[in-house]
């Protein structure tokens, strides 16, 4: 019954992601008046696409990331914690296997891919496998694939697109105050995408990003929020990875709201490659419904 529960916890904590110019006429070409105020703003935007293309770049050149870890999540009325293993491939996979203490076998899995989200219960024999769409709390917040991976891999993501390449570094607004302080102190880069707010937060001289947070407000069911922290940065390979993940997810549930907490503690990481990318489900397990999974963690 424990090991059902941990199960259920740790899926549960996963799935609740027009300006105008003054123009002259000359000659039937369009010239733009200079003055200081649009000065101003060129240099303001200019700083603004430097901060963003450094913290784009702290990004790990690494296709793989493989680590052991510990895995504990807080669903209010309890906490527990596990060892598991965390198998990343950019633009493919997010995997997350669950074990037994001490003997280390696996219990559950959860797999992330581009087109579905896979949790494997090895205890009971049965599975889910389902889109983004069909995740409400995903959905809600436009955490897809992408999106998702990005918060694993530390980085910065636009709703809706596979990468940020450097064209879309100019949608993100960073806050130039804060940079003037230098240090450690966190810089605001943020993004709005309709009912979506997303926030990180980035030291001003590294570049590394500190904290992710997408927020969805909805007129009839109030504010869902997923943060996600990072600390505890160590090297691998060029770069720094943050081995300390905690992800703290605020939805409304029943008209109250309910609040998950899951860290990932990484111990080690490595890049190697000889692992699948995709879980087949055994014909033995039997699939079923996201909803049931979701219905008895709110009993938990």
């Amino acid at each position: 019954m424990k090991t059902k529960n941990i199960y259920i916890g740790v899926v549960a904590a996963l799935l609740m992601v027009s300006c105008g110019t003054h123009k002259t006429a000359v000659q039937n070409k369009s010239v733009p008046v200079v003055t200081k105020e649009n000065v101003g703003t060129a240099a303001a935007s200019k700083q603004k696409l430097q901060f963003a293309q450094k913290v784009a770049d702290q990004a790990l050149y690494q296709k793989n990331l493989v680590s052991d870890l510990s895995f504990t999540v807080n669903t209010g009325s309890r906490e527990i914690t596990v060892p598991g293993i965390l198998h990343l491939r950019k633009d493919e996979v997010i995997r997350l296997q669950l074990l037994i203490p001490l003997l280390r076998s696996e219990v559950g899995r959860i797999e992330f891919t581009k087109d579905y989200v896979l949790f494997i219960d090895r205890m009971h024999k049965q599975y889910v496998k389902a889109s983004y769409n069909d995740v409400s709390f995903l959905k809600d917040n436009g955490i897809n694939f992408y999106s998702l991976q990005s918060l694993f891999w530390n980085q910065l993501f636009i709703p809706g697109k596979q990468k940020v390449g450097e064209n879309g570094l100019a949608e993100f607004d960073v806050d130039l105050t804060k940079m003037q302080t230098g240090g450690k102190t966190p810089v605001p880069l943020t993004l709005k995408d309709g009912k979506m707010e997303y926030k990180w937060l980035a030291e001003a001289v590294t570049g590394l990003i500190s904290m992710a947070e997408a927020k969805y407000t909805s007129a009839n069911h109030g504010v869902s929020t997923l943060n996600w922290n990072y600390r505890d940065f160590k090297k691998f390979g060029a770069k720094q990875f943050p081995a300390t993940h905690e992800v703290v997810i605020v939805t409304p549930a029943a008209g109250t709201k309910k609040t998950l907490k899951a860290t990932f503690e990484l111990d080690g990481f490595s890049d190697k490659a000889d692992w699948e990318s995709f879980t087949t489900p055994s014909d033995k397990y039997k699939q079923v419904g996201v909803e049931e999974i979701l219905g008895k963690l709110m009993k938990l």
